[in-house]
């Protein structure tokens, strides 16, 4: 498995529980298709650097996993579509020497 890096910004006009539930959509997402999340870092509100859809400021989340690439794809797809999420990036880490 490839240990993975993920940013996601969510709307920042939604209620804490909203925002609460999507970032726990994706955490799930990654263990149904058979990944495992190592961390989730949410770092809250902040401004952006410039506007996206309409929106200067948002709320990030970082989120560490490992899986195949096939869950990278099924994440990166399904935050394509996910109207809470304004902005997104998925990296690969690369593997740490021993």
């Amino acid at each position: 498995m490839r240990n993975y890096e993920v940013v996601f910004v969510i709307k920042p006009d939604l209620e804490a529980e909203a925002t609460a539930a999507v970032v726990e959509k994706f955490t799930r997402l990654v263990a149904e298709q058979g990944g495992q999340v190592t961390e989730v870092d949410q770092w809250g509100k902040k401004r952006m650097a410039y506007e996206v859809r309409k929106y200067r400021e948002g709320y990030y989340v970082l989120m560490k996993f490992k899986g195949t690439p096939a869950v990278a794809q099924e994440l990166e797809r399904v935050l394509k579509i996910t109207d809470e999420v304004i902005r997104y990036l998925i990296t690969r880490l690369e593997e740490e020497a021993s």
